[in-house]
């Protein structure tokens, strides 16, 4: 016996990429599309929303005919942990610089796993912020302070 739409693994996964797919395009409904020789800043969220799109109509068709259950429970613990890291990761970005903030990011992440190994993640923070400093700081050359601490702003 098939799972019903709701319990269906493949059909949520593709209704997901189809409404991240149609919201990234409706977003960039409001900017200029152009052309292929002269692209404006709307050709590739469209682009991208309909490949979306399309991906999750594929995967919606393929869990319509294999009815794999969703198996477990929502984690949400994990999705609020990661959440929460992301929104400091962005907040401590402008008042703590990128070293530090990166640093909670990825304690914050490695948090929400179901393991949680204090060496490995040092080392993966450490490895991390040199690939980040060396990538947008000095290789791109982006205006990012290694070291903020600005809190009183």
């Amino acid at each position: 016996m098939k799972p019903g739409l709701l319990d269906n693994r493949d059909f949520l996964a593709g209704l997901l990429f189809v409404a991240f797919g149609a919201g990234g395009f409706w977003v960039a409904l409001s900017y200029p599309f152009g052309s292929v020789q002269q692209m404006g800043p709307g050709f590739f969220p469209r682009a991208l929303g309909a490949i979306l799109v399309g991906f999750g109509l594929v995967t919606m068709v393929r869990g319509l005919r294999s009815g794999v259950r969703v198996e477990g429970a929502w984690g949400w613990f994990p999705l609020a942990m990661l959440t929460v890291a992301i929104v400091a990761f962005g907040y401590l970005m402008e008042h703590v610089g990128l070293i530090p903030s990166l640093v909670v990011l990825v304690v914050a992440s490695a948090y929400a796993g179901k393991e949680f190994r204090g060496l490995e993640v040092a080392i993966l923070a450490a490895v991390m912020c040199a690939m980040a400093a060396g990538i947008f700081i000095w290789g791109l050359g982006l205006p990012y302070p290694l070291f903020a601490f600005e809190f009183g702003r």
